[in-house]
């Protein structure tokens, strides 16, 4: 299967693609660089690196096999909301996404597991979260910007409140940051999202160790919780990669934001 649509919204392309390595996955691509992978046969399967460290931090959010309540804000091709099905069934997930166009063709063309309870919202990811109030959620999944072109209403401080108010006591929120060296983007993310969390909750790091010497383009991603990091994560997170697996947290992370 190989699909294209027009996004008229940003004027680009979205196209799926057979993986020609994987039979039953596919790649969505928009305006020619790939963006998500998917993995019909197997959705408890993630290829890209970035997107297993969420997955893995998703594991220790709650005993396995435990649905979650998890809110994804950036649609892409719905992997972690497939993963979450297959490892949580009967998680209740919403997702929020800005092209209307780009959900519809995703959902066109990559069915989501059967069972999968989600609900789909159109809108700016930080102005459709009044929709939420009084709401909590055990996952939050923000995915949408790369490098310091980012928008930058949703790469302060504030916003970052906005999402930690909308965790649960156990919850957990990821954030994805795409960055070129010297990482001051990347860096700036770290100290926006400690200074939301504040001092009862702990922000964490995690990427292939040789992200946090600022030298390689790449993805970091920063988990927060509302409560103090648990000690026991880290060991099992670098265990289960992609290797070589690095988790700063605490001091190390410091040093990195400088």
């Amino acid at each position: 299967m190989n699909a294209s649509r027009l996004l008229r919204g940003i004027g680009a392309h979205a196209t799926i693609t057979e993986d020609g390595f994987t039979p039953g996955a596919y790649i969505l691509s928009i305006g020619g660089a790939e963006q998500s992978h998917v993995d019909l046969a197997r959705p408890h399967k993630i290829s890209y690196e970035y997107l297993r460290r969420m997955g893995n931090v998703l594991n220790l959010a709650a005993p396995a096999g435990q649905p979650l309540r998890a809110l994804h804000l950036g649609a892409g091709a719905l992997t972690l909301t497939r993963y979450l099905q297959a490892t949580r069934p009967g998680s209740n997930q919403v997702a929020v996404e800005l092209e209307r166009e780009l959900l519809d063709f995703v959902l066109a063309h990559l069915p989501l597991p059967d069972g999968t309870v989600l609900e789909t919202v159109i809108g700016d990811a930080r102005e459709s979260l009044d929709r939420f109030a009084g709401q909590t959620f055990d996952a939050i999944v923000l995915d949408i910007f790369a490098g310091p072109d980012a928008p930058a209403h949703l790469a302060t401080s504030d916003f970052y409140a906005e999402l930690a108010a909308l965790l649960s006591p156990a919850g957990v929120l990821l954030v994805n940051v795409g960055d070129d060296p010297p990482l001051a983007f990347a860096r700036r993310q770290v100290r926006e999202l400690q200074s939301a969390v504040g001092t009862d909750g702990e922000v964490a790091a995690l990427a292939q160790q040789d992200m946090f010497t600022g030298r390689y383009p790449g993805n970091i991603v920063l988990a927060a919780t509302p409560f103090p990091w648990p000690g026991e994560w880290t060991p099992q997170l670098l265990a289960a990669g992609p290797h070589p697996a690095a988790v700063l947290t605490g001091e190390d992370l410091d040093v990195f934001t400088g």
